[in-house]
């Protein structure tokens, strides 16, 4: 966070220190550097504001407006006695780290009166020194069993499953590694779709040539760029719009949706090169119970690898994990029996949102630390493969028409969600 411009204060200083400018402006600034630490570890920004005012509170604070605009920074205004401060700064890069989102929400939930500023950065800077809980490695293997599960998850083989892993893996690698030098992230996010989605391509062409057979649809194409699909924005984004925080709602979609751009770019380079079929694949030869089975590790594996991804706590990653097998195995179970995919979508994602709901009490984390990276598993990997090949091939109107059928379906999943909360908190359903 940058250094904050400070305003004049509206009023002259008295002799206690609740009326001194200067002791209000240096907790404004501690607040706001929790404010901007929730965003950049990937909370919506209504939750922000609410646990800056929890905060607030308990520092002495008679009253704090906040305005966010991600991207564009923070401004705030504080009242203590007759002294009035308004602080503004920027907000660095956003990022994920789930569990700094739930050491956070932690942090202002216990706050007790009498907080002073200095105690409250002490624990800031306790916080942002806790080191990841998983390394690089591991980190790349679990999104790579996150991509070879989404490819499973859309009919693909063996060989798909095998080359969507590698991919997945050799992808989030790169990008690890390039975001520590801090370089820009949509240029990263095309690289490493182009990367990643171009080794599954050569692994793919490799294990034909072997004689493995690999189906023409390229089934894991998608799968191998899962993880750049950017679900903590477009779940935060929506939710900040039914919050009526539409400035930052608006931003947060925005940011998304260019980064959905950067990594359609990447993997359209690939998809010129290697000239992709959209003929779907066959769909797999499996027992009715053996086929649940498999879908239920799959559904397993891509939220626990979603989670690992996101940084979450080890038994978060076990309860995410669960959570995708359950609203995933509904949804591909009430596809199967005729419903329409985006209703399908709908209820697995309600689920996930309501089962996420008897769990965080428990697991003391963010709501949006569980439902995010159980309902990933859910996104249309056909529709995006479809509508990458066709713009390639300057199909358009094919193109539109596989893309708005994948956008109902993401935006059923992020509607579930939004229906958990409007059934299980009075606050979203009645507006004070």
């Amino acid at each position: 966070m940058t250094d904050p411009v400070r305003s004049a204060p509206a009023t002259a200083p008295h002799a206690d220190q609740s009326a001194d400018p200067a002791a209000l402006a240096q907790a404004l600034e501690t607040l706001m550097r929790f404010g901007a630490s929730m965003l950049r570890a990937g909370n919506a920004a209504f939750r922000v504001r609410q646990w800056m005012g929890a905060l607030a509170r308990a520092m002495g604070i008679d009253a704090l407006a906040v305005h966010i605009a991600i991207g564009g920074g923070m401004t705030a205004t504080a009242r203590r006695g007759g002294a009035h401060v308004t602080l503004a700064s920027e907000i660095a890069p956003l990022g994920i780290n789930a569990s700094r989102l739930g050491l956070l929400e932690r942090l202002a939930r216990e706050a007790r009166p009498g907080l002073t500023a200095a105690e409250l950065a002490a624990k800031l800077k306790a916080i942002e020194a806790e080191p990841p809980f998983y390394s690089l490695a591991v980190t790349a293997a679990a999104v790579g069993a996150a991509s070879g599960a989404f490819s499973f998850l859309n009919s693909g083989g063996p060989s798909e499953i095998v080359s969507a892993f590698i991919g997945g893996a050799v992808g989030q690698s790169l990008r690890s590694l390039l975001f520590r030098y801090r370089y820009n992230q949509y240029a990263v996010t095309a690289l490493c779709a182009a990367v990643a989605s171009g080794a599954y391509v050569l692994i793919a062409h490799g294990l034909a040539r072997a004689g493995l057979p690999v189906s023409p649809h390229a089934a894991g194409f998608i799968s191998s760029a899962l993880f750049l699909v950017p679900g903590f924005p477009l779940i935060a984004g929506l939710l900040d719009l039914l919050q009526h925080q539409t400035v930052a709602g608006i931003t947060r979609l925005t940011y998304a949706l260019m980064v959905l751009i950067a990594a359609a770019f990447g993997l359209c380079l690939v998809a010129a090169a290697a000239g992709l079929s959209t003929t779907p694949p066959p769909p797999p030869q499996f027992g009715e119970l053996s086929l649940l089975g498999l879908r239920a590790l799959a559904s397993f594996a891509g939220g626990c690898g979603f989670a690992i991804l996101y940084n979450s706590t080890h038994r978060t990653v076990l309860t995410v994990g669960c959570l995708a097998f359950l609203g995933n195995e509904l949804r591909l179970t009430l596809y199967d029996a005729g419903l329409q995919l985006a209703l399908a979508t709908f209820l697995g994602a309600l689920t996930v949102g309501l089962l996420a709901t008897v769990a965080r009490p428990w697991l003391r984390e963010p709501r949006i630390g569980l439902t995010v990276p159980g309902i990933i598993i859910m996104v249309p990997g056909t529709y995006a493969f479809e509508t990458v090949v066709l713009l390639d091939r300057g199909d358009v109107l094919a193109a539109l028409e596989a893309a708005t059928l994948g956008a109902f379906v993401v935006g059923a999943m992020a509607l579930g969600l939004a229906a958990a909360r409007l059934v299980t908190q009075r606050g979203w359903l009645v507006e004070s």
